[in-house]
């Protein structure tokens, strides 16, 4: 019945996830949201009358320090021993979404932007360290050599790499007129 009542319930929601029937991902926040976490649920054979197994380990989870993933963890399991016996798998989503900002509130916002930050700032040559792509330098023969092969927009003609059908034909028909003629003697 609880499988049913999630379905339900999370209809359309992007932020739910039935990996099973008996395991369900949920996002507690939005896509980009640096304080954003996953919880993954599972039912035991023997769930409500046992706890769930809640996980954080999804790749999602990366950023967030293993302190805070097991803050959250034991304050997730303090929910579970308050509903053991009852379904509970909707009140751990939704007591984790009321909760998002205290779970969070020591997880460093910037993780990923200070670490680019203190890579760009680590390089010994500061702004000089952007190179700027260089482009071939042309003699002025061999500018005037393209020029002389491209048309006004600097683009090479239709066909310039194609094998001359004229001179491939006429070299076949003489290999073919020679072997004729050591045939017939």
């Amino acid at each position: 019945m609880e499988l049913e009542a999630l379905r339900s319930i999370y209809e359309g929601d992007g932020c739910f996830r039935e990996l099973s029937p008996v395991s369900f991902q949920y996002r507690i926040g939005e896509n980009g949201d640096p304080k954003a976490f996953l919880i993954e649920v599972s039912w035991p054979e023997t769930y409500p009358q046992t706890a769930p197994i809640l996980s954080m380990d999804a790749f999602f989870n990366n950023t967030i320090s293993s302190a805070i993933k097991q803050s959250i963890l034991d304050k997730l399991m303090v929910e579970v021993e308050a509903n053991l016996g009852t379904a509970m798998t909707y009140t751990l989503f939704e007591y984790a979404k009321d909760n998002k900002e205290l779970f969070m509130e020591n997880q460093p916002v910037n993780t990923v932007t200070s670490v680019s930050n203190s890579i760009a700032i680590g390089t010994p040559d500061g702004p000089a360290s952007k190179k700027k792509d260089k482009k071939e330098q042309l003699s002025k023969t061999q500018k005037r050599k393209l020029a002389d092969k491209t048309d006004h927009k600097g683009e090479l003609p239709r066909g310039w790499n194609w094998v001359d059908v004229i001179k491939h034909v006429s070299i076949f028909k003489l290999s073919f007129n020679i072997k004729k003629i050591y045939k017939k003697q």
